[in-house]
């Protein structure tokens, strides 16, 4: 499905084909979309296919553009994940960050300065790390929930399909076919719907992803691999900085690597690959993010 939804959003575009080998993008080619539990029990989720964070950088630049037509806020979208560790938002779980999840994008800036080539690319584009490092200033982009933007749509596409399973390709087309940019009550560009009966889908996809996120089972496995991660790095078998170096399939085999010599840890991490979705047990979290939708619909708020 991912190599349809790509290819239907257009072609790359010439200006944005160079920045895709940058060893800081090319990374999260193997940091997944869904938070390390590509690697969990398959008796807990199970993925149609591999979906990562390169795919979805990908796919919200091509929005971005589809959208927008312009440079700086389609390269800001292609590198608004840059700063994602290894498991994602589980880090942010790590972090105690469970109400906003956005614990590691302090880091975008920093990753960003370091690539002399990234710096080397922009300028042959008349663009400036300035113009790319803060993707949140682009509405087209990012903006506050309940709007609607190119990350979030994204998200509700690649998540109702390979997650909640609710989603066929047919229908994801058919809501990229229905969006149309508004100015919305706050004079920013956002984009909406042309039908309600599409924002209709959308909205109740996007409920249906938060109700998933609010799961016990999900709950506990985020906090597991939260708790397996910790552990390592307390106990020196990685830093917290190798979480923005490495890749997932890096950790996973020092994890592997590790639990051989710690019995304990060897409990939890084949707990994680193997428990049996009937045999979790409750969890009890902080509030937790919630992912709230009300996108404009013909230039109006579809709940007003």
């Amino acid at each position: 499905m991912i190599e349809d939804y790509i290819k239907y959003l257009g072609d790359i575009p010439e200006f944005l084909n160079k920045y895709l080998e940058l060893d800081i993008l090319v990374r999260l080619k193997r940091v997944g979309y869904f938070c390390g539990m590509d690697y969990a029990s398959n008796d807990v989720y199970k993925f149609p296919e591999y979906i990562s964070r390169f795919d979805h950088s990908l796919t919200t630049a091509l929005l971005t553009w589809r959208f927008s037509h312009d440079k700086k806020s389609t390269v800001a979208a292609l590198f608004h994940d840059i700063a994602t560790p290894v498991f994602s938002h589980v880090i942010d779980y790590m972090n105690k960050d469970y109400l906003n999840q956005e614990s590691t994008e302090e880091k975008t800036k920093e990753i960003l300065s370091k690539s002399e080539k990234l710096k080397g690319l922009l300028r042959e584009d008349d663009l400036k790390l300035e113009d790319i490092e803060d993707f949140k200033k682009y509405a087209i982009v990012d903006n506050k929930r309940p709007k609607l933007c190119s990350d979030r749509l994204d998200g509700i596409i690649l998540t109702s399909y390979g997650w909640t399973h609710e989603l066929k390709i047919d229908d994801a087309l058919k809501i990229i076919d229905d969006i149309r940019v508004y100015k919305n009550s706050d004079n920013e560009l956002e984009l909406g719907f042309k039908s309600k009966k599409i924002a209709n889908l959308v909205v109740k996809l996007n409920d249906n992803i938060n109700l998933e996120c609010h799961t016990n089972y999900d709950n506990y496995m985020m906090d597991l691999l939260a708790t397996i991660t910790k552990m390592t790095i307390n106990n020196n078998v990685i830093s917290y900085d190798d979480l923005y170096i490495l890749d997932e399939e890096e950790v996973i085999k020092i994890f592997r690597d590790y639990a051989l010599k710690n019995i304990d840890f060897n409990n939890l991490l084949n707990n994680f690959f193997t428990i049996k979705l009937n045999d979790i047990p409750s969890i009890n979290l902080p509030d937790l993010k919630n992912r709230l939708l009300n996108p404009l619909v013909e230039g109006k708020r579809f709940n007003e």
